[in-house]
C-alpha cells in the first residue's frame, strides 16, 4: 500500500527534516495505530515516536482519523504539549508546503485540541492567522481564511476567554476585511465578508474591554473599515457614546491613543515565512549589495494583483517589531529606513500609499516618551533626512504627509496630536537619533510653506497648546 503524502517537496528543494520524522515514526509503528490499542505506558522516547506517528496518521489518513485522535487522549500525559508542539513546528516552517488533504485535516485537528484545551493551542492558533496571507485572493487562502473563523464562531465560548487569540483574531480579521470588502466575488467571497463582519462586530461589542488591550493601532484598523455600515456604527459610537461599550474607566477614544500597541499583534500579518526573510535583510546585508534581495524578495511577495496592501504591513512590523541592535545600527547593515524607503517606492496605488505612510508616522502621532520607544519613530525621521538632496521628493512628500495628519487625523484632538509631534522631534534630537534638523531647514529645495510648518514642530519652545487626555492603563482596562 503506498504510503500517504504529507509535504509536497519540489525536485530541487531539500526534504523537510521533520516530516522526514513524521513519516519514519508512521511507518515504524504503523501496526500499533490500530484498535486494540496496547496498555503498556510507553517510555519517554516512544511517547515522543507514537505521537510523531499519530500526527502523520491524523494529518495524511482521514478515514482513520478519529481512531488516531481516541489513541491519542489514551496515551497523553503531558496536556498535549508535545503533541501540539509538533504541529507548530510544522506549521511554522512548512504551511505553504501542507498538501491539500493535510491542510484540511490540521483545521479539523486543531478543533478537536480547542475542545480539551490542550497545551499551547493559544500559539498554534495564532500561527495559523499568519498564514492567511495579505492580498492573496486566491481559493486556498480564502479557505483558511473561512475555516479559522467558522472555528472561532463554533468556539466562542472558548475564544472569549482566550485574550490573545480573541485579540490576534479581531487584529487580523479587521485587516483581512479591509482588502476583502473591495472585492466583488462570488457567492463564497460574500459569506466570508459577511462572517468577517458580523464576528469583528461582536468582539468589539461583546469583548470591547479586551480590545483595548491591542492599543492604538485598533483605531488605525477601525478607520480602514469605517465605510462598511455596521462598522461606522460602532466608530460612531466610539466617537461620542463610548459609554455603550461598558469599559470602567474608558470614556474617550484619545485614552485607546495613548496605549502603545504590543509589539506580537505587528507579526498576525507577516507570515512567518516572510518574516525571517526581513529580519535576515536587515541583519546581515550589507548597504549597497541589497538590490538583488530586494528583488528577490519582491518577486516572491510582491507578484499579486493586491500584494501592495502587505506592504503596509511590512512598515508597521520594521517600525515597531524589528529594533536592530546598536552593533547592527552602527555596522554597515541596510538601516530600516532604507527598507521603507524602497517600499515606499514600489507601492504604486494612492490609497496603499497613503496606509504606508499612515503606518510609518503613526506612532508619531501618539508618541509619549513615558510609555513609547524612540526606534518606532526612528525609521521616518532617518528616511526623511537621508533623501536629501538625491531624493528630495520623498522629504517634501512625508513632510507634508505628516502635517496634513496633524491638521486632520483628528480634527478635536489635532492640539494633542500636534504636541506629540513637536515630542517626537524634540526626543529625536536630544536623544542622538539626529544630530540637527539643519540638512531640512536649510534645504532651498522644500517648499516655504513645509519650512514654516517645520520650524514650528522643531522650536526649542513650542508654542502648542497643552492637551492631556486621561490615560487608561492595562490594570484598569475591564475594570
Amino acid at each position: 500500500m503506498e504510503l500517504p503524502q504529507l509535504l509536497q517537496c519540489k525536485p530541487f528543494e531539500c526534504e523537510n527534516p521533520l516530516g522526514i520524522s513524521l513519516r519514519e515514526a508512521f511507518v515504524l509503528l504503523q501496526s500499533q495505530l490500530k484498535p486494540p490499542f496496547s496498555l503498556k505506558i510507553p517510555n519517554p522516547s516512544e511517547y515522543s515516536q507514537l505521537n510523531l506517528a499519530i500526527v502523520y496518521g491524523i494529518l495524511t489518513q482521514p478515514q482513520l482519523a478519529k481512531t488516531h485522535l481516541t489513541h491519542l487522549h489514551a496515551i497523553v500525559t503531558d496536556g498535549y504539549c508535545f503533541f501540539t508542539s509538533t504541529l507548530i513546528k510544522l506549521v511554522n516552517d512548512s504551511f505553504p508546503r501542507l498538501l491539500g488533504t493535510p491542510r484540511t485535516q490540521l483545521l479539523w485537528l486543531t478543533s478537536k485540541l480547542v475542545d480539551v484545551s490542550a497545551v499551547k493551542i493559544e500559539a498554534l492558533l495564532v500561527l495559523l492567522l499568519r498564514w492567511i496571507i495579505g492580498g492573496d485572493f486566491s481559493e486556498p487562502n480564502l479557505w483558511l481564511c473561512a475555516e479559522l473563523l467558522k472555528m472561532f464562531l463554533d468556539k466562542w465560548e472558548w475564544l472569549s476567554n482566550d485574550p490573545l487569540v480573541l485579540t490576534s483574531a479581531l487584529f487580523a480579521y479587521l485587516r483581512l476585511l479591509a482588502d476583502h470588502y473591495r472585492l466583488a466575488g462570488g457567492v463564497k467571497l460574500e459569506a466570508l465578508k459577511r462572517m468577517e463582519i458580523d464576528f469583528c462586530v461582536r468582539v468589539l461589542r461583546e469583548c470591547f474591554g479586551l480590545c483595548l488591550k491591542i492599543g492604538r493601532d485598533l483605531v488605525r484598523l477601525l478607520q480602514d473599515v469605517v465605510y462598511i455600515p455596521e462598522l461606522k456604527e460602532l466608530w460612531k459610537d466610539l466617537l461620542f457614546n463610548p459609554d455603550v461599550f461598558r469599559v470602567s474607566g474608558f470614556s474617550d477614544i484619545s485614552q485607546l491613543y495613548c496605549v502603545r500597541t504590543p509589539k506580537h499583534y505587528f507579526l498576525l500579518r507577516i507570515n512567518p515565512e516572510m518574516e525571517t526573510e526581513l529580519r535576515f535583510l536587515l541583519s546581515f546585508v550589507k548597504w549597497g549589495s541589497q538590490k538583488r534581495y530586494q528583488v528577490w524578495f519582491a518577486k516572491k511577495h510582491f507578484s499579486l494583483p493586491g500584494s501592495e496592501t502587505v506592504m503596509v504591513d511590512i512598515v508597521r512590523f520594521i517600525c515597531c517589531a524589528h529594533h536592530p541592535s546598536n552593533e547592527i545600527i552602527q555596522s554597515s547593515v541596510i538601516p530600516r529606513w532604507a527598507i521603507i524607503g524602497w517600499l515606499l517606492k514600489c507601492c504604486r496605488r494612492n490609497y496603499f500609499q497613503a496606509n504606508l505612510k499612515l503606518a510609518l508616522f503613526f506612532d508619531w502621532l501618539f508618541y509619549d516618551e513615558k510609555h513609547d520607544n524612540i526606534m518606532n519613530i526612528e525609521p521616518a525621521i532617518l528616511l526623511i533626512l537621508n533623501s536629501v538632496p538625491k531624493y528630495v521628493d520623498i522629504t517634501h512628500t512625508l513632510l507634508d504627509f505628516l502635517f496634513l495628519l496633524v491638521d486632520n487625523y483628528d480634527f478635536n484632538r489635532r492640539e494633542m496630536i500636534a504636541r506629540c509631534v513637536s515630542t517626537s522631534f524634540s526626543l529625536l534630537l536630544q536623544k542622538g537619533v539626529v544630530h540637527s534638523f539643519e540638512p531640512l531647514t536649510s534645504c532651498c529645495l522644500l517648499a516655504p510653506p513645509i519650512h514654516q510648518r517645520l520650524a514650528i514642530f522643531i522650536a526649542p519652545k513650542s508654542t502648542l497648546n497643552s492637551f492631556a487626555p486621561q490615560v487608561i492603563t492595562e490594570g484598569e482596562v475591564g475594570k
